[in-house]
């Protein structure tokens, strides 16, 4: 820790992503990428992309790609934001629509970046107990509160919550933004964007890096209320008012325009996961139903930090969290059937 480190950056616990080790090649399925390419024309129309004008700044306002993303949801473009990735939008999210002293409520499992956020933002919250099963309570969010965040499917359990329910929440709670983060949302669920139409309390963050392979670009984007939206703009545009550049601009585009192959991708990895689970349950493990490209499952009698450990020796890498309530618990992307193998073979071994 430095002397010339400010109090609010000796205070914060920041975010730990998946590691990504480069000892030798693993079977990586430890930080929930796709394991299939992005689109071909997205590539494309990237690489026509790098021309010339790249010594020119990017359209801040990236009206084509609101444009684009607003005609899929059939919504306008003043009701789409676009950002670096969907953690910078949740980022401004917390600038735009939460207040310290208003404590804010979450699950108390669930996406780690939230209360680094919350902390980074002088932001207080309350953590919501999940159910046993880890499913989320919807009475919990019920209770005064400064704004609501929560993951559909959470994260890393991968649990669904059904669209009646969010409405449940939605009319509770009138008064405040409830933020639903649906990174997940493609591989299984049914996205909250027909809520809009009722609730302008509502915002919807969702990412071009899971379900459409371009985790590497770093495209992340809001639904809401055109008033949501233009807090969102004041945000972005006393930080940043560049946050996509050309490239990502062009690849974004196209990879929404790419139906057939986002349609594709995303059966397969549902399939995979179908196959996977019946595989893990056959050796014993307990897994949480899921609708993300992940499954958290746990073993009756072999720990998850020794089945980590071993997992990793072999090659392969998933994720651990050693916090309580999760600690036997572990979450493994889903791969290609090739990865998936791998994963299947070693864990035979593991717990056999």
């Amino acid at each position: 820790m430095s002397k010339y480190w400010s109090k609010a950056v000796q205070g914060l616990d920041p975010y730990i992503p998946g590691e990504q080790p480069k000892d030798k090649v693993y079977v990586k399925l430890n930080t929930n990428e796709n394991p299939y390419p992005p689109s071909p024309k997205a590539v494309q129309a990237m690489q026509a992309a790098a021309d010339d004008k790249l010594r020119l700044y990017p359209p801040p306002a990236c009206d084509e790609l609101r444009d684009t993303i607003g005609a899929y949801y059939g919504l306008k473009k003043e009701q789409v934001f676009v950002g670096n990735g969907s953690d910078e939008v949740l980022a401004f999210s917390f600038m735009a629509f939460f207040d310290p002293g208003s404590p804010i409520l979450f699950p108390d499992i669930t996406y780690s970046f939230y209360p680094v956020y919350a902390a980074l933002f002088h932001i207080d919250y309350q953590l919501v107990t999940l159910n046993e099963d880890f499913s989320i309570p919807v009475e919990g969010f019920w209770q005064p509160n400064g704004g609501i965040i929560f993951p559909n499917p959470n994260a890393p359990t991968g649990r669904y919550l059904s669209l009646a329910a969010i409405e449940t929440i939605l009319r509770k709670n009138r008064d405040q933004v409830v933020i639903v983060d649906e990174a997940y949302i493609d591989f299984g669920g049914e996205s909250a964007v027909k809520l809009l139409r009722n609730y302008d309390n509502l915002l919807i963050i969702q990412t071009l890096s899971k379900s459409r392979s371009l985790a590497g670009l770093r495209v992340g984007f809001a639904l809401g209320s055109v008033e949501l939206i233009e807090a969102l703009d004041r945000v972005k545009n006393s930080i940043n008012s560049y946050t996509l550049d050309r490239i990502a601009l062009a690849g974004a585009v196209e990879a929404f325009k790419d139906e057939v192959h986002f349609e594709e991708t995303r059966q397969k990895i549902m399939a995979t996961r179908q196959r996977v689970v019946v595989s893990v349950e056959k050796l014993g493990f307990e897994v949480v139903p899921s609708t993300a490209n992940l499954i958290f499952i746990s073993h009756p009698i072999v720990p998850a930090e020794r089945i980590f450990r071993e997992l990793r020796e072999r090659g392969v890498l998933v994720r651990y969290f050693k916090k309580p309530r999760i600690d036997n618990f572990l979450r493994v992307s889903i791969g290609s059937d090739e990865e998936m193998d791998c994963f299947l073979t070693a864990l035979r071994d593991i717990v056999k």
